[in-house]
């Protein structure tokens, strides 16, 4: 992210600046498929988003890396989310 951001002029990250945006409230997705799919059910439980957009092609990630994100995020990540919301979904309906 340094190097991205003397590119375009902004300031350096620190490892702290890190920690936060892997956080449970933070910007970044990483981690297992249960980690990612568990924050992006938060915060679609959080904003009531429709749709969730995930950049993987950052940094020095190899084309090989970047299939595998691919590949685990179709293969694990989605099916859990869907899931979940439509358990959230269900849980509304049997409510209302």
């Amino acid at each position: 992210m340094n190097r991205i951001g003397r590119e375009r002029g902004w300031g350096p990250t620190s490892r702290a600046h890190f920690d936060q945006a892997c956080s449970a409230n933070g910007n970044l997705f990483l981690g297992d498929p249960d980690t990612v799919a568990e924050k992006i059910i938060r915060h679609q439980r959080l904003f009531k988003n429709d749709r969730f957009l995930l950049q993987m092609a950052i940094g020095l990630m190899s084309h090989d890396q970047i299939m595998r994100g691919i590949e685990l995020y179709g293969t694990k990540v989605a099916p859990l989310v869907r899931k979940a919301l439509a358990e959230d979904a269900a849980k509304q309906v049997e409510s209302a």
